[in-house]
């Protein structure tokens, strides 16, 4: 692994361990050069996954990306980055285990936002604001009303 502060092309690992959810492991490592520390992570990938933007243009899958993107979402909410992990790493699993190596960017935006719903209604909306690409306000309206909706149809079943 190369160093990130000084270039060099080795490092030793001087621990590592698997993150509380178990679903990648977390390596100290240390530079033999510059005698620096850094971590790194290691994820088990399945597949290599190509999106498919709405232009048709084809790219490689960015977990980081998608991360960053929920992660603005929930940008001063209640949401731990432990939850946000959890529900990237179960949209990323979800996607290698489509047995699709090319995943529309639609089908990604969806993942996420159905993921968001369950997770916190602001976020939800932030995220869909972006992703549905509101011109009008009152498309922005219309969306709100329907989570309304769906929030007093939910209250509702648990009153029963």
């Amino acid at each position: 692994m190369k160093c990130p502060f000084c270039g060099f092309l080795d490092s030793q690992v001087k621990d590592s361990r698997l993150t509380e959810d178990g679903t990648c492991i977390r390596r100290r490592r240390e530079c033999p050069e510059c005698g620096s520390r850094f971590t790194t992570f290691e994820r088990v990938q399945l597949r290599e996954l190509t999106v498919v933007k709405k232009n048709g243009e084809k790219v490689r899958f960015d977990r980081d990306k998608l991360e960053r993107s929920i992660l603005l979402a929930v940008r001063k909410r209640p949401v731990s980055p432990e939850r946000v992990e959890k529900i990237v790493t179960s949209i990323q699993r979800r996607l290698e285990s489509s047995g699709e190596n090319e995943i529309p960017s639609r089908t990604i935006g969806e993942y996420a936002m159905e993921a968001l719903a369950k997770l916190d209604n602001v976020a939800y909306v932030r995220f869909a604001s972006v992703y549905k690409d509101f011109c009008e306000v009152s498309d922005f309206e219309d969306f709100v009303a329907q989570i309304d909706e769906m929030a007093k149809a939910k209250e509702t079943k648990e009153e029963d």
